[in-house]
């Protein structure tokens, strides 16, 4: 039998799919909401009057919100693809190659 084993696909595909979901997701949200944050803080507080600050602000929160948007996206992308081929939620990482 030279097929591919599909059972061995699965348990590494649930690997990934749970790395993404639980490492690469909260982090990238953590960057998103700092930099929204970091564009209110500019807008309002550094910005009260000088106009320079508060288009640097503008700009931040403009890119904040952008990234809470790529990001929702593409994790919504990864549980739609995880379901499609009825990969269950979660998973652990390998610990030695199965044979």
């Amino acid at each position: 039998m030279n097929g591919i084993n599909i059972a061995y696909l699965q348990y590494y595909s649930r690997s990934v799919i749970d790395i993404i979901n639980r490492l690469f997701v909260p982090v990238l949200l953590a960057i998103a909401f700092i930099t929204f944050l970091w564009g209110v803080y500019n807008y309002f507080i550094l910005g009260a009057t000088d106009e320079k600050n508060r288009a640097d602000g503008r700009q931040f929160v403009l890119w904040g919100i952008i990234g809470f948007a790529v990001i929702f996206s593409i994790w919504g992308l990864v549980n739609i693809v995880s379901g499609t081929f009825n990969l269950p939620q979660g998973g652990v990482a390998p610990r030695y190659p199965l044979l």
